[in-house]
């Protein structure tokens, strides 16, 4: 696996915009089956970068997993800037990858361009509904582009009840989530939380706020002091990189944090649990499929707690007292007895 700092110069990139526009579609599409030692996967990051201890960091680990269990070729480009999506996502596709997965919902607008530059390859995009990705010729989804969806609610739900049973035994009466941008992935979680909260204890108040950035964490920090000052005992990062900060406050102001995406737990024992999005696992399913012919081009494959995409991390010593509550609730969503979760904040 080799990780790429440099990125293709500005007249590579137009001379590969070019290039004739692929139709589009919808659902699953069969093709040839790749063999594992010609398979090249890339991985194009967020302005988070690797060390953001969630959304990257996760696509990163679900490629090196993929290398380990699949015997493919992988790289990683990291994204510094916005102005980067572009450049990066074209020197991916300069490089023969079979699949370039694009790391989180800021990059639905590039892909537009790259996409029809390079019709023969196919791109992932996490978090981001792909039949929402219109080519601009056709009005039709691109056939080269799937989503890797993810049922963030049924996290959120999961680990706000937890909350809403601490509150209700502590007598807490508020805890709070800071969301990065007031977007359908991070408000799917907080809805989602905000229920469950709501289901263990029906008198709970929410504090809600964004700090319309996924990077800086004094951003989050400010927030989430300010939510602790009006009474939040337990604060749910919901923002990346930048909710590390929140999460920081709710160490130093002796509240308790809630991690988001990957599990955050080792941060200490003051973050209660963390609300999973199983982005490796995503990663290698995505990668899996294609080297199998399988390609879900202008559609999505969907990540839920029944599928094992979605859940909560591990319990710290005192959240354990509620795991078999916890785990009951987990099934209900799972079969179905719990439903119709809320994805939109009021």
């Amino acid at each position: 696996m080799k990780v790429l700092m440099k990125l293709s110069g500005i007249a590579v990139v137009i001379a590969a915009l070019t290039v004739a526009v692929f139709g589009a579609g919808t659902g699953s599409a069969k093709m040839k089956a790749t063999k594992a030692s010609s398979f090249k996967l890339g991985v194009v990051t967020d302005i988070g970068g690797l060390n953001d201890h969630g959304f990257n960091h996760l696509a990163y680990l679900g490629l090196k997993e993929a290398e380990k269990q699949l015997h493919i070729q992988g790289e990683v480009i990291p994204t510094s800037s916005a102005s980067d999506y572009v450049a990066n996502l074209t020197t991916a596709a300069q490089h023969g990858d079979n699949l370039v997965v694009a790391v989180g919902f800021d990059f639905a607008t590039p892909l537009v361009t790259v996409a029809q530059a390079f019709p023969n390859t196919k791109f992932a995009i996490i978090d981001y509904d792909a039949s929402t990705i219109l080519n601009p010729k056709t009005k039709k989804p691109f056939k080269n582009i799937e989503g890797l969806d993810f049922l963030s609610q049924q996290s959120g739900y999961l680990v706000g009840y937890l909350s809403g049973l601490i509150s209700k035994a502590k007598h807490y009466t508020t805890i709070s989530s800071v969301g990065g941008q007031k977007i359908p992935s991070v408000d799917s979680y907080i809805a989602g939380y905000q229920a469950g909260g709501k289901a263990a204890d029906p008198k709970l108040k929410f504090l809600n706020a964004y700090s319309n950035d996924f990077a800086d964490q004094a951003k989050c920090e400010t927030i989430a002091n300010n939510q602790i000052a009006q009474g939040s005992k337990i604060v749910f990062q919901v923002a990346g990189g930048c909710g590390l900060g929140a999460l920081q406050a709710a160490k130093q102001k002796h509240a308790w944090g809630i991690g988001v995406d990957a599990d955050q737990g080792y941060l200490g024992n003051y973050v209660l649990t963390s609300a999973l999005k199983k982005v490796d696992v995503a990663v290698v399913q995505a990668t899996r499929d294609l080297m199998h012919g399988k390609f879900y081009g202008g559609g999505n494959i969907i990540n839920s707690v029944k599928t094992g995409g979605a859940g909560y991390g591990r319990l710290n010593s005192v959240a354990k007292p509620y795991a078999a509550q916890l785990q009951k609730v987990l099934g209900e969503i799972k079969s179905g007895k719990i439903k119709n979760i809320p994805t939109k904040v009021k």
